[in-house]
C-alpha cells in the first residue's frame, strides 16, 4: 500500500520475464456475467448486454434494517437519486433516474413488479425481504421496449420465487426506536423574559419555561415481521409471506401500520410444453398523519415559550396568542385526527408455451385495484367552528399483453426476436365532501351530519378512463459473442389524445463490442472482460396530461337562481388544444464496462445526453381569441446530460476474511432551453421568469420572498435573488439586509432587475458508497451517501434571526444580538448544500449454527444485526440538516422552509432465521 496525503492506493504488479518466471496466482471472485437476466421484455447476459442497465442483486442491497424497498438500493445505483419526501414513518421516496426531463409529464420512473405496471405507492405493497432483485433501466436503448411509459427510467422488481426441496419457513423481525438528535435553538422561557425586559417590552408572561419543540416529540417505537413458506419439486413450486410494518413518528399523534401478503406459484405441465406462472401482493396500509407541517413546526418553534404545556384548567382548550396570528398553541395541532386507509392488491398469471425449442408464446394478464379513503377532522382548537373532511380514491387496472419470442443459434451467430402486442385500461374515481361549524369536536370526522356547513365548492367527484394500445418489436444479433446489436421498436397509442397523434414511435438502437472476447486480449490475463456500448433511442410521455385534455369540457361555475330554484351554471374547463401530442425525450448513452484481476476490480463508466422536445407545458395566450390566458401545448424544450461512473474492488478475500468496497459517482446537468414557439400562426411563450419556491405561509411577514425560479437558458431550479452586500444599521440599533443596486438605477426587486443568478437547487453531483468487512462469522457494512455543487436557501434561519416578530413570535437565540429586522429574501442566507451522510452502519453475526447442536437439527441459518441509520452528517450547511428536497421540482425545491421534517436517528437490533 502507499499513501499520499490522505489518499490511499491499491497496488498491483506484474512482473513477465524470460527465462526463468514466477506465477502468482490471483483468487478468482465468481461472477455471472453469462447469467440471464432479463431486460424489460426480453432476456440477456450482462455480458453482452448493449444498454445501460442495472442489476441490484440481494446479496448487494443493503441489507437487514429496510423498511423500504427502494431503500435497499439507495446509494447503489449511478444516476439514481432517492430522496425521502419526509422523515415521517409514512413518506414516500422522491425518486429521480438521470434528473428532470420533463415540466409537465411526470418524472417518476415506471415501477414494475412481477411485470405489473404501477407508480412509486406501489412499492409500499411489497415487504423489501420479498424481494429477488431489481433491474434499472436508464438510457433509451432500453426504455423505448415501454414506449411512452419509459421517458423517466424504468425500475423493475422481481420477487423471491419458490424453489425445489422441503418446505422451508424463513423470519425476519426488528425492534427499534427513533428520537430526533438536532433541534432548533429557539430562546427558552427564561431567556424570552430576559430579552424582554432588556427592550422594555410587555409581554404575556405565564411563568412556564416550555420547550414547544420538544413537547410535540416523542421515541418513537417501531416493529417490524416478516414470515416466508417455500419449497417445490422439480415440476412445480410456491412460495407464500406476510408482512407486518409498526412505526411511530418522532412526533406524537402519528404513526403507520402496513399488513403485506406475497404469493408466487409456478408450475411446469405437458413433458415442459406448458408453464403457468400465477402471483399476488397487497397491503393494507393505515397512516396517521401530520396535517400541516409548516404551520405544526413554525408553530411549535416560535410559540411564546412561556406559556403551560398542558389545557387551561379552567377551559379545558389550548392557550393561544391572539397577536400571533401565523400559529396555533403546536400541542392543539396533536390532537388533530388526519388519518389515511389504502387497500391495494395486484394479481398477474403468466403462460408460456414452448411450441418449439426455439419459438415461445407467453400470454400474460395483470388486475390491480387500489383503493384510499382520506378522513380529517380539525378541532375547534385549530379551525373556527372545526371542520370535517372525508374522500375516498379509487383506481383499477386491466394489462393484458401477448408476446412471441424466437431464439436461434447457429455456428458463432445468435439471433433473438421478439414480437408483442398489449392492452392497459385503467379507471380512476373518487369524491370528496368538507363540512365546517360543528357545535362539539367529540363527532370528529365519523358524523358529518353534526356540521351545520356544507360548502359547494367543497364536495365533488370525478371519472376517468385512460387506455393505451401498443405493439413492440425487438431484434437482437451476437457475433461470435464480441459484436452485438439489440433494435427496439414500439408504437403507443393514448386516448388522452386527439386522433391527429393519438400513435407515437419509440425506436432505439444500441450496439456493444465484447474486447476481451478478442484474440488479441487474450495476452492480457489481468482482463476478466472489457466491453464498450452506445445506443440511441426515443421515449414518449403523456404521464403529466389528464386523460381528456384534448376533448372541449365543461366545468360547474358555481350556484345561480334560476326562478325558484337554484341551478348550477356550466363553462369552458380550459382551452382545448386538439392538436396535442406526444412528448419526446432523444436520448443517446455510451459507456463501458471491464472487471480485473479475477473479478476484483469492477469498474462502469456512461456518459448520456437526452434532449426532450415538444414539451408539454402551460404557454401564455391571447384572450380573445382564446377563452383562458394560458394553453396546453407541445413546444420547449430541455436537455440532461452528465456521466456516471461505478467501482468496486475487493482488495481484500480468504477464507477467514473480506473487504469490499463500492463507490459510484455521477455528475449531472440541465438546462431549459425554450419555453416559446409558434401555434397556429401566432407566437406563444411561457414568462420569461417563474417563481417555484419562495417563502409563502407561515412564518412569512414581508418583504421580498421570491427564491428559486424557472429560467429559459439556465438549469431548472435556479435562486434567483438580490445581492447582499452585509448588514446596514437602521438608525435604531437594529439592521436590515444591504441590497446591491445591480442595474445602476436604483434599488429594484422585480423580476429581471437588481437579482442575479446565485446557484442552483439540484446537485451537480451525487455519491453513493457502500464499504462492508467480514471477519469469520462477524460482519460490518457502512453505507454513505453525499450530493455536491448545489445550494440551500435557509429560509428557516431567515424567518427566525428576524427581530421585528418578537414578541408575538419566538425567535433564535442569537437573534437578539444580532437584532436583525428585515425578512426580505437576498443572497445573505443562501448557504452551500454540500453533504455527506453515514445512511446506515450495520454489525451483524451469523450464528455458527453446526456448532450448536440443539440448533443444527432444526435451524438452517440464523443473523442477529444491529443497525443505526442516521449516524451522522458532515456538511457545513447551518440548518438542522441539509438533506431537504434537492430533486423534485415543487414550492419546496431547495428553500429550507420551516416546514421540513426533524431528521430522526434509527437504532434497531433484528433477527433472521431460516429452517
Amino acid at each position: 500500500m502507499r499513501q499520499h496525503g490522505k489518499l490511499t492506493f491499491l497496488s498491483f504488479l506484474l512482473v513477465v520475464s524470460c527465462g526463468n518466471t514466477f506465477a502468482q496466482k490471483i483468487p478468482v471472485i465468481p461472477l455471472d456475467l453469462d447469467s440471464l437476466i432479463t431486460i424489460g421484455y426480453a432476456t440477456g447476459s450482462l455480458k453482452t448486454l448493449s444498454g445501460s442497465v442495472e442489476k441490484i442483486t440481494e446479496k448487494q442491497m443493503n441489507k437487514d434494517q429496510v423498511t423500504n424497498p427502494l431503500e435497499a438500493i439507495r446509494g447503489r445505483v449511478p444516476g439514481l437519486t432517492i430522496q425521502r419526501g419526509t422523515n415521517g414513518p409514512a413518506a414516500l421516496d422522491a425518486v429521480r433516474l438521470r434528473g428532470t426531463t420533463s415540466l409537465t409529464s411526470g418524472n417518476d420512473p415506471l415501477i414494475i413488479v412481477d411485470g405489473v405496471f404501477g407508480d412509486l405507492s406501489m412499492l409500499t405493497s411489497i415487504y423489501p425481504t420479498d424481494i429477488e432483485s431489481f433491474t434499472i433501466l436508464k438510457d433509451a436503448s432500453e426504455t423505448a421496449q415501454y414506449g411512452s411509459r419509459g421517458a423517466s427510467g424504468v425500475i423493475e422488481v422481481t420477487t423471491k420465487k419458490g424453489m425445489q426441496g422441503r418446505t422451508q419457513v424463513a423470519y425476519n423481525g426488528s425492534f427499534g426506536i427513533s428520537t430526533v438528535y438536532k433541534n432548533l435553538k429557539m430562546l427558552s422561557g427564561d431567556e424570552f423574559r430576559s430579552v424582554a425586559s432588556e427592550r422594555g417590552i410587555s409581554i404575556l408572561d405565564k411563568g412556564n419555561n416550555t420547550n414547544f419543540q420538544k413537547e410535540i416529540q416523542q421515541t418513537g417505537l417501531q416493529q417490524n415481521h416478516h414470515v416466508a413458506f417455500y419449497g417445490g419439486s422439480s415440476t412445480s413450486s410456491y412460495r407464500v409471506s406476510l408482512g407486518f410494518m409498526d412505526r411511530q413518528g418522532v412526533i406524537l399523534n402519528e404513526d403507520m401500520k402496513n399488513f403485506t401478503s406475497n404469493m408466487n406459484m409456478n408450475q411446469k405441465m405437458f413433458d415442459g410444453f406448458f408453464d403457468c406462472e400465477l402471483g399476488m401482493f397487497g397491503s393494507i396500509l393505515k397512516n396517521h398523519n401530520l396535517v400541516d407541517y409548516q404551520k405544526t413546526f413554525y408553530s411549535a418553534a416560535t410559540f411564546n415559550p412561556t406559556y403551560p404545556n398542558h389545557k387551561d384548567p379552567v377551559t379545558n382548550s389550548w392557550d393561544g396568542i391572539t397577536t400571533a396570528s401565523q400559529i396555533t398553541n403546536p400541542l392543539a395541532w396533536m390532537q388533530v385526527d388526519d388519518d389515511d386507509a389504502t387497500s391495494h392488491i395486484s394479481t398477474h398469471a403468466r403462460f408460456t408455451f414452448n411450441l418449439m425449442k426455439e419459438l415461445k408464446l407467453v400470454l400474460f394478464g395483470a388486475y390491480t385495484y387500489n383503493i384510499v379513503e382520506n378522513s380529517q377532522y380539525l378541532p375547534t382548537s385549530v379551525w373556527a367552528n372545526g371542520q370535517a373532511y372525508k374522500g375516498t380514491k379509487k383506481m383499477e387496472s386491466l394489462l393484458g399483453n401477448m408476446m412471441l419470442t424466437y431464439k436461434k443459434g447457429w455456428k458463432k451467430h445468435f439471433f433473438d426476436v421478439l414480437a408483442l402486442a398489449e392492452l392497459q385500461k385503467e379507471t380512476y374515481t373518487g369524491y370528496y365532501t368538507t363540512v365546517s361549524n360543528f357545535s362539539t369536536d367529540k363527532f370528529g370526522y365519523n358524523n358529518l351530519q353534526a356540521g351545520a356547513v356544507r360548502l359547494w365548492e367543497g364536495t365533488n367527484s370525478y371519472y376517468e378512463q385512460p387506455r393505451l394500445a401498443s405493439f413492440m418489436g425487438r431484434f437482437n444479433y451476437t457475433y461470435a459473442d464480441r459484436y452485438v446489436l439489440t433494435l427496439n421498436a414500439r408504437t403507443d397509442a393514448s386516448s388522452k389524445f386527439g386522433a391527429n397523434h393519438k400513435w407515437g414511435f419509440f425506436p432505439s438502437i444500441s450496439a456493444a463490442w465484447v474486447v476481451s472476447e478478442e484474440k488479441f486480449m487474450k495476452r492480457l490475463p489481468v482482463v476478466d472482460n472489457l466491453k464498450f456500448r452506445i445506443g440511441y433511442g426515443l421515449a414518449g410521455n403523456q404521464s403529466g396530461i389528464d386523460s381528456y385534455t384534448t376533448l372541449n369540457l365543461v366545468k360547474p361555475n358555481g350556484v345561480v337562481p334560476v326562478g325558484n330554484s337554484a341551478v348550477v351554471s356550466l363553462g369552458d374547463l380550459r382551452n382545448t388544444n386538439p392538436d396535442l401530442k406526444w412528448e419526446v425525450k432523444h436520448t443517446f448513452n455510451t459507456g463501458f464496462d471491464v472487471t480485473l484481476f479475477g473479478n476484483r476490480l469492477l469498474l462502469s463508466a456512461n456518459y448520456y445526453n437526452s434532449r426532450t422536445t415538444d414539451m408539454l407545458y402551460l404557454y401564455n395566450v391571447s384572450v380573445p381569441p382564446f377563452t383562458y390566458n394560458t394553453l396546453l401545448a407541445n413546444i420547449g424544450s430541455m436537455r440532461n446530460w452528465g456521466t456516471e461512473i461505478a467501482i468496486g474492488i475487493t482488495p481484500l478475500k480468504t477464507k477467514d476474511m473480506e473487504l469490499n468496497i463500492n463507490a459510484n459517482v455521477t455528475f449531472q446537468r440541465n438546462k431549459l432551453l425554450s419555453l416559446s414557439g409558434m401555434y397556429n400562426g401566432e407566437m406563444i411563450s411561457a414568462p420569461e421568469y417563474k417563481s417555484l419556491a419562495s417563502l409563502d405561509g407561515a412564518g412569512f411577514h414581508g418583504g421580498y420572498n421570491h427564491i428559486v425560479y424557472q429560467m429559459v437558458g439556465q438549469p431548472l431550479g435556479v435562486f434567483y435573488l438580490p445581492h447582499s452586500t452585509g448588514l446596514v444599521s437602521d438608525g435604531n440599533g437594529g439592521y436590515t439586509y444591504g441590497i446591491a443596486d445591480l442595474n445602476g438605477g436604483g434599488v429594484n426587486l422585480e423580476d429581471g432587475e437588481d437579482r442575479y443568478v446565485a446557484g442552483q437547487a439540484v446537485p451537480k453531483t451525487i455519491l453513493g458508497s457502500n464499504i462492508s468487512f467480514r471477519y469469520k462469522h462477524f460482519d460490518l457494512s457502512v453505507q454513505i451517501n453525499g450530493a455536491f455543487g448545489h445550494k440551500i436557501y435557509n429560509g428557516t434561519s431567515l424567518t427566525y434571526m428576524n427581530m421585528n416578530i418578537f414578541p408575538d413570535y419566538n425567535v433564535m437565540k442569537s437573534a437578539p444580538k444580532q437584532n436583525i429586522k428585515d425578512q426580505t429574501a437576498t443572497d445573505y442566507w443562501l448557504e452551500k448544500g454540500n453533504y455527506v451522510n453515514f445512511d446506515y452502519v450495520t454489525f451483524g453475526w451469523n450464528v455458527p449454527i453446526e456448532k450448536v447442536q440443539k440448533l443444527k437439527k432444526y435451524v438452517r441459518s440464523l443473523r442477529l444485526a444491529f443497525t443505526v441509520n442516521n449516524l451522522a452528517t458532515i456538511s457545513g450547511y447551518s440548518g438542522l440538516s441539509p438533506m431537504i428536497n434537492s430533486s423534485t421540482v415543487n414550492s419546496t425545491l431547495g428553500v429550507d422552509d420551516k416546514r421540513n421534517y426533524p431528521l430522526a436517528r434509527i437504532y434497531t437490533l433484528g433477527l433472521s432465521i431460516n429452517f
